[in-house]
């Protein structure tokens, strides 16, 4: 995409246009439920196995919010047996969790998002009803994800705690974030985008989060189509928001999900990862992703592992 288009407003023609020219439809077959996944093969598995030098891990996850902030629902935690209870010889609790939002971390599996009726690889959004999804469940990720993650960590780039405001990462960011740490994309990859915003949520509290968020610009699609990432997660929504594209609230996640067929981590907690990665000047580690394993699930809350 050229300066001139991205400084064009982006339409919703130009989006179902972007559907088609970025789709993954098809590429492992017309029943493939795996979508992007299907890049991480063997080979990938070693290659990611071979970034473990060191044998540190550090968690890419929020602590479970029990509390409503964010505009998203708490995470309940119920306990049924505690040491106080008479004759109790365990405990026991209940979780309970609404994940999809702006609070907990999790995974979204490629039945979440619909577009003009379908999901990707032109599966019905009409697969998945009261009793769960059908196709492109979360079950089909049962295996796990392991590969080669990548981290961005565009406050770093650009020498601030957080991206203020509704700051547009662009396609120049991301070119200029590979040449300055010497870092490629590659193949079955991993791209975890930092803006900062629990550092943002520590410092500002509550903001509206739908029109005044940092994020992908939706003309990075295209950037990460051609380096055929893998999983795509961030510490929000990975979207700018608002979107800049009229009638579209979130063209990021669908093209990603939709066209791409690229599951995505949301509200991921960086903080801890941007110290880690920048004390050794590493960029590039172990991912590790298992959700639970639900038939039917439109995602899962998740604890994403780095291994350096």
């Amino acid at each position: 995409m050229t300066n001139s288009q991205q400084k064009r407003p982006i339409t919703r023609d130009d989006i179902a246009q972007m559907m088609q020219q970025h789709s993954n439809w098809g590429r492992w077959g017309k029943d493939d439920q795996l979508g992007a996944l299907n890049l991480i093969t063997p080979a990938k598995h070693k290659e990611a196995a071979s970034l473990v030098r060191e044998g540190t891990s550090v968690s890419l996850a929020h602590d479970a919010v029990k509390v409503k902030v964010r505009n998203s629902p708490a995470f309940e935690h119920r306990m049924l047996e505690t040491g106080l209870t008479p004759g109790a010889v365990s405990s026991a609790d209940i979780f309970s969790v609404q994940f999809h939002g702006f609070t907990q971390t999790h995974l979204d599996a490629l039945c979440h998002v619909f577009y003009q009726g379908k999901m990707y690889n032109g599966f019905s959004q009409a697969e998945v009803t009261e009793t769960g999804a059908a196709r492109l469940s979360v079950i089909t990720m049962k295996n796990g994800i392991m590969t080669r993650g990548v981290l961005m960590d565009f406050p770093w780039l650009f020498g601030v705690k957080y991206l203020a405001g509704s700051q547009a990462i662009l396609p120049q960011d991301l070119e200029a974030w590979e040449n300055k740490m010497g870092v490629k994309i590659k193949p079955g990859d991993a791209a975890f985008i930092r803006t900062g915003s629990w550092a943002r949520y520590a410092a500002e509290g509550e903001w509206d989060f739908e029109s005044n968020s940092a994020g992908l610009d939706v003309s990075c699609v295209p950037w990460f189509k051609q380096r055929d990432v893998a999983v795509m997660a961030s510490d929000l929504g990975l979207d700018v928001m608002p979107s800049g594209v009229v009638g579209v609230r979130f063209p990021v996640h669908l093209l990603t999900v939709v066209a791409m067929g690229v599951p995505i981590l949301d509200n991921c907690d960086l903080e801890a990862m941007a110290d880690a990665a920048s004390q050794r000047q590493r960029w590039d580690f172990m991912l590790s992703v298992a959700p639970l394993a639900v038939s039917g699930g439109t995602g899962s809350p998740v604890n994403p592992i780095a291994t350096f």
